[in-house]
């Protein structure tokens, strides 16, 4: 798929692909397929792609698994993390974290109030200006590493990097309207928050957002709600009904043609 996905990609556009750890069957030992499947992809000789940054994406509320080797033999700990890898075919390809500033925390914000704060040369041998953190840019700058639930439930959350969106949730719109129609949602659903979070992150308003593996159309609805154009494949037509019901959120309110 790599040469099909950089053919139809934009010269400053991203391929951004969240992929979840595996196991070998039967066996308490990780495989190395998804490893393989991402070096295939990022070397493909015909297209000219390459990996621009890795995210780890962490959810504590996610279930006890693989359960044979967790929770039964108790043999190994819970596999509670998916990477994100951001490939394209440029080494500057569209991109502004200062759309996906987290707010600042309780300390940095009193820093900006007091004006002043220790600066000089520090043991790792950084030197920090006399100003350098006074100026307010809004937010910090984002980590790669993404915490779909705070870590600590005695601190402050700092979205978007601590996104409280994780797959626990139970009161949104399409879960809740999933249970009004007896409607299994979708096993495997992405986090809104993750894809909101690349969709502003890489793009503008009015870009073209695609999404080979649709689901229940949680890209589809990530970039509708940002104002972005959206294309989203699907294979299995089940969940269809699914989309309608994530596009029928009052948040967005899309209107169908067909």
């Amino acid at each position: 798929m790599a040469p099909i996905w950089s053919d139809l990609l934009t010269e400053d556009g991203s391929i951004v692909v969240e992929i979840g750890n595996a196991w070998e069957p039967g066996r308490p030992v990780q495989s190395l397929l998804p490893l393989q499947a991402l070096l295939a992809f990022a070397e493909h000789p015909k297209a000219n792609l390459r990996l621009c940054q890795q995210f780890v994406c962490y959810n504590p509320s996610r279930l006890p698994s693989p359960a044979n080797w967790v929770t039964v033999n108790r043999i190994r700990v819970t596999d509670s993390y998916t990477n994100v890898w951001w490939f394209s075919k440029a080494d500057y390809p569209k991109a502004d974290n200062r759309r996906i500033l987290r707010p600042y925390s309780k300390s940095m914000k009193k820093l900006h109030e007091r004006g002043s704060y220790n600066h000089g040369k520090r043991s790792s041998e950084h030197t920090i200006s006399e100003t350098g953190f006074l100026k307010d840019h809004g937010g910090s700058i984002a980590h790669n590493f993404l915490e779909m639930e705070q870590l600590d439930q005695n601190r402050e959350v700092r979205l978007p990097n601590a996104l409280s969106m994780a797959n626990s949730s139970s009161n949104d719109h399409f879960l809740r309207t999933c249970r009004e129609k007896g409607v299994t949602a979708h096993p495997a659903r992405m986090q809104v928050g993750l894809a909101e979070m690349f969709i502003q992150f890489l793009t503008d308003k009015n870009d073209l957002v695609v999404d080979p593996f649709g689901g229940s159309n949680t890209t589809g609805f990530a970039a509708e709600k940002n104002k972005r154009r959206w294309i989203t494949i699907e294979m299995q037509e089940k969940y269809a009904p699914q989309s309608r019901i994530r596009l029928s959120d009052p948040a967005i309110a899309v209107k169908e043609s067909a």
